[in-house]
């Protein structure tokens, strides 16, 4: 959300309109009548109500060509609230307000480049320091604490509870006989 807002009087002219969106580089003004919003001009506006119709923008005054009345949602207003309302009004921006005041403005294009900061960043901390299991599900591994296993394989270090699964763990993985169990036929050349 921008809260850097610019507001006009409705009898403001539209080149107060540019030159206050130029000043807080914004793309649209708010307008109002004594305090109270009532309208919106953007850039837009602008572009096809005054110059390409070849009008004086030091002439046409902003309550001539804004939008009325202003769309608004509250701060509690989820992002994808917010685009619904914009794809369903067919509009760019709405209006964040708390009762009468006006808190800023959330638009479409501030929206999708908030959005790509996120992805990125998200992916910059995912190269950086997240398990690879996050990015590739095949890596995942179970880990045991080695700390509390009664028995450890000699070979590769793998916990144990007991021998059994130990001389199991040894004769499918390191194609050892059970030496626990008692078959030393491998160790004594048999």
């Amino acid at each position: 959300m921008r809260a850097d807002v610019a507001i006009l009087e409705s009898d403001e002219t539209t080149d107060d309109a540019i030159q206050a969106m130029q000043e807080k580089n914004a793309r649209n003004v708010l307008v109002s009548v004594r305090g109270e919003i009532v309208g919106i001009v953007s850039k837009t506006d602008i572009l096809y109500k005054v110059t390409s119709q070849g009008r004086n923008p030091s002439k046409v005054r902003v309550r001539e060509i804004m939008t009325s009345p202003v769309l608004a949602v509250n701060p509690q207003t989820t992002i994808r609230e917010a685009l619904a309302i914009m794809d369903k009004k067919k509009v760019r921006q709405l209006m964040v307000h708390a009762y009468a005041a006006v808190l800023g403005m959330i638009n479409r294009e501030e929206i999708s480049e908030r959005i790509e900061q996120i992805s990125l960043s998200l992916e910059d901390a995912a190269l950086a320091g997240t398990p690879s299991c996050i990015i590739d599900t095949k890596t995942i591994t179970y880990t045991k604490d080695t700390s509390k296993a009664k028995f450890q394989c000699p070979y590769c270090g793998s916990p144990f509870d007991d021998k059994e699964a130990l001389s199991r763990h040894i004769d499918r993985l390191h194609e050892e006989t059970g030496i626990l169990e008692g078959d030393y036929r491998k160790i004594i050349g048999r």
